[in-house]
């Protein structure tokens, strides 16, 4: 690593935050100041690109100058007065927790300007989607870095409006309804949970996250914690999204256009989950072990629904949408996320977020692979796929099929790729539960989510065999489908790198998030 000035550091991290929305008013100037194209739309497009790299960029820096032998350290903090009579702060940093999730945020974001410089989903000006995608990096990143519960909700509250015009307007059939439904679950759940945050801002005194979690709890009484984590546990349940909330998300997928559903799967689920994390085990330690076996609970129900709805979806005549699949299995994969963070304990709160970044890299993998599938089939309808394009994938595109079986068996958790760690670890952490935990109950529940492993090794092996196996007469007609383009293989090329990594060398993540989880649960952050 190289050693940069803090200052330096503290620049980087703004600009990350606040280069996006600088980036996104500057698309809808008449003229925008990215690198010129043959026409207004492909100079905006390439606008796009231009920002999200440079901000790709500064986030490869920031971990570059991170102190890695401090993980648990706030580091490239700004801290300046924001409303005085609140005691609300603009208030950046990043620890061993976030850095992760803003790279990617960063990342992916980037990846997904690329893919659209080339293929622009169907709809109103490229201008208008742009400065929506810059704008839903902004408040994602945003998310990651702020520490002032006030900002944090600000932050996580501008992603909606970005991506519902996303879905609504770019999206495909049932685009309006679903759009609709994203958002109003989203913004009731985010009303709750506004009300939460104000309780312990007000009863403790300050917004300051930081402070907060150093104070563990302490200065909150055990019913004011007890509200407070319902109230937020609510609103970040719906984002996660937690069964029974879930149901808005495989509408929203299903009617996305192909990065609208990279970035909610690989991104905006994340915020709740990262907000259990940060949030509530640090601040109200006490109100979170009462509802922690009843999160467990809901973390193993939702495991087990999401496979079995993706079961159902799988198999012949079910009439499956392949894309609504996937939007299924995120159910299931952050259940086991929920599940690491219910067990309070370094164990499962590291299987948690490790499991945040190898659903982000695989699922957002699959959906680009499944988005150039309709790109070229213009379905993803199972059953079409399999009887009329997909059948035997392997043979008419080889490259693109190897990349959909690669996905999916990451998917499922095979050993040496990055879904195994965060499952496994999470099951680990229900093995052995925190102290006044009852082990007996998070011994049931890690059963019922490694039957769950089953359940979801069994319809991902399914899809592969449908719509990349088989066999296809000799005399029938057996057209080609387009392999893999040269702006796909760049789009995609980094997850598949990335899944690799991780899985063969978890210590690279878990060497950043274990000092800064054991800090964290052990009386807040330094």
């Amino acid at each position: 690593m190289i050693d940069i000035n803090e200052s330096v550091m503290r620049v980087l991290l703004a600009f990350v935050v606040v280069g996006p929305l600088l980036g996104a008013a500057a698309a809808l100037l008449p003229a925008p100041p990215g690198l010129k194209g043959k026409s207004p739309e492909q100079a905006v497009l390439r606008h796009g690109v231009t920002v999200t790299g440079a901000v790709l960029l500064a986030a490869v820096v920031l971990v570059l100058g991170f102190d890695h032998d401090h993980p648990s350290k706030m580091q490239a903090g700004t801290d300046i007065s924001w409303i005085p009579a609140l005691d609300v702060r603009i208030h950046l940093g990043i620890d061993g927790i976030s850095l992760p999730l803003l790279v990617l945020t960063a990342l992916l974001t980037f990846l997904c300007a690329l893919y659209s410089y080339f293929k622009m989903p169907s709809g109103p000006s490229p201008k208008a989607f742009v400065a929506l995608l810059l704008v839903l990096e902004s408040g994602t990143l945003a998310t990651f870095a702020v520490l002032d519960l006030v900002l944090f909700f600000l932050a996580f509250e501008t992603v909606l409006i970005p991506m519902y015009f996303l879905i609504a307007r770019w999206g495909g059939e049932g685009r309006a309804g679903a759009a609709w439904k994203f958002i109003l679950f989203t913004l009731l759940g985010s009303v709750v949970m506004l009300l939460g945050l104000l309780l312990i801002g007000i009863t403790a005194g300050t917004f300051d996250m930081v402070a907060l979690a150093t104070d563990n709890g302490r200065s909150l009484t055990a019913s004011v914690q007890v509200i407070a984590v319902l109230a937020i546990g609510i609103g970040l349940a719906v984002k996660t999204p937690m069964w029974p909330l879930h149901s808005w998300l495989p509408d929203a997928h299903t009617a996305a256009p192909t990065v609208g559903s990279v970035l909610l799967a690989g991104v905006l689920l994340k915020m709740g989950t990262y907000g259990f994390v940060r949030i509530l085990l640090p601040i109200a330690p006490d109100g979170f072990r009462t509802f922690a076996p009843y999160l467990a609970a809901f973390a193993v129900v939702g495991i087990v629904y999401g496979s079995l709805a993706c079961l159902a979806l799988a198999r012949r005549g079910a009439k499956g949408d392949l894309k609504r699949l996937i939007a299924y299995s995120s159910v299931g994969h952050m259940g086991f996320v929920l599940l690491g963070v219910a067990t309070m304990t370094p164990t499962g709160v590291n299987g948690a977020l490790f499991a945040n970044i190898a659903h982000g890299l695989i699922t957002g993998l699959l959906f680009f692979v499944v988005g150039a599938l309709k790109d070229r089939t213009g379905t993803t309808d199972l059953d079409t796929l399999a009887e009329e394009s997909g059948h035997a994938l392997y043979g008419k595109a080889p490259r693109l099929g190897g990349l959909l079986a690669f996905a999916a068996v990451a998917s499922l958790g095979l050993p040496g790729l990055a879904g195994f760690w965060g499952e496994m670890l999470a099951l680990f952490g229900a093995f052995d539960p925190a102290q006044d935990l009852s082990r007996p109950a998070f011994l049931t529940f890690m059963a019922i989510a490694a039957f769950g492993t089953l359940l979801t090794a069994a319809y991902m092996l399914i899809v592969v065999r449908r719509v990349c196996m088989g066999a296809v007469p000799q005399d029938a007609p057996q057209p080609r489908l387009a392999d893999v383009r040269t702006y796909e293989f760049a789009a995609w090329t980094p997850l598949v790198v990335l899944t690799v990594v991780a899985g063969l060398w978890p210590r690279t993540l878990l060497g950043l998030t274990d000092p800064a989880v054991q800090q964290l649960l052990s009386g807040g952050t330094r």
